[in-house]
């Protein structure tokens, strides 16, 4: 059945019949019913969402400031004087739009991860236009936070263009229930976003084993970039990815979501950010529908369990 996601024929019926998840029943069946609306500031704003994780002990890039109001964009040098390089971004960004990384910088030349230069006056206007809400979810007006650079460990060195690779664990009812590792590409301009043409590549949510991988819904074997194998990659230190994951339920209470996590070479997995309403691109990296891993969850997983009893609970089931 699988096999038939990848053809243009596969119907809505056999699609279901495999326990695929649909955006209406994502919408209307979990969302819904899990994720009080009023809870998505905690994971929609950037700076809130990185408070509550220092508050739960949940490793993440530390925050070295926020620019909330234009007057303070000219100050941008003394925020940063004691780092050497940094991460820009808007608060209420998503897709990775408008995510700056500065990897070196002088008074009037700021160096990108692509090697590109800005001045400070482009810097200064790229900014602005952070906080004019170029980047923001429905275009509000938003802040621009800078933080801390992730070093990503060289264990994935050459399995991504660019970008930082980074892990996505959907979350439900507090358990990790599917995993995919996003990989940057050349046609994603450095972004690890499936739909912007980056890599999805399906984790055995047990194990942190690559189980498929796919690029614009179709099966690869090799980085199109790197031409690294993509079925050899194992994810190490995945008791701590799903630790982190895990946690997130009890830090938001959201029923449902999706938990982005990076590996830096010297502090482990930090939590990059946390989506109440994660898309379901992650099927097709894992030829495994959404529908029927929930099901599972609801049927047989113990209910009343606490983070890690929670991450002992998916490491030791063989299904």
């Amino acid at each position: 059945m699988f096999g038939k996601w990848f053809s243009s024929f596969v119907s809505p019926r056999e699609l279901r019949a495999a326990g695929v998840m649909g955006m209406n029943a994502r919408n209307y069946k979990v969302i819904s019913k899990l994720n009080s609306r009023k809870l998505y500031p905690l994971v929609d704003d950037k700076v809130q969402t990185k408070i509550l994780a220092n508050q739960h002990g949940i490793n993440t890039p530390g925050l070295i400031g926020v620019i909330e109001h234009q007057h303070q964009v000219k100050d941008i040098l003394n925020i940063v004087k004691d780092y050497k390089e940094f991460v820009i971004k808007p608060a209420h960004g998503s897709g990775g739009r408008g995510v700056l990384v500065v990897r070196s910088y002088s008074t009037d030349c700021f160096t990108t991860a692509s090697g590109k230069s800005l001045t400070f006056k482009e810097l200064y206007q790229y900014i602005s236009n952070i906080l004019s809400g170029l980047y923001s979810l429905g275009g509000q007006y938003d802040v621009a936070v800078i933080e801390e650079l992730v070093h990503f460990s060289n264990i994935f060195q050459n399995y991504s263009f660019q970008g930082i690779p980074d892990v996505r664990v959907i979350v439900y009812k507090g358990y990790p229930a599917m995993s995919m590792m996003r990989l940057a590409t050349k046609a994603s301009g450095g972004r690890a976003n499936l739909h912007q043409g980056a890599v999805g590549v399906g984790l055995d949510i047990h194990t942190g084993h690559t189980l498929h991988a796919v690029m614009n819904n179709l099966p690869i074997e090799k980085h199109p970039d790197t031409g690294v194998d993509l079925l050899g990659l194992k994810v190490p230190l995945w008791r701590e990815h799903l630790e982190i994951a895990s946690k997130a339920y009890e830090m938001t209470g959201l029923g449902y979501l999706g938990a982005d996590i990076v590996l830096d070479k010297e502090r482990g997995p930090m939590m990059l950010e946390l989506n109440a309403r994660p898309g379901l691109a992650i099927q097709i990296a894992n030829l495994i529908g959404l529908s029927r891993r929930l099901k599972e969850i609801d049927k047989h997983y113990p209910k009343g369990l606490g983070p890690i009893e929670r991450v002992d609970y998916v490491l030791g089931r063989l299904d």
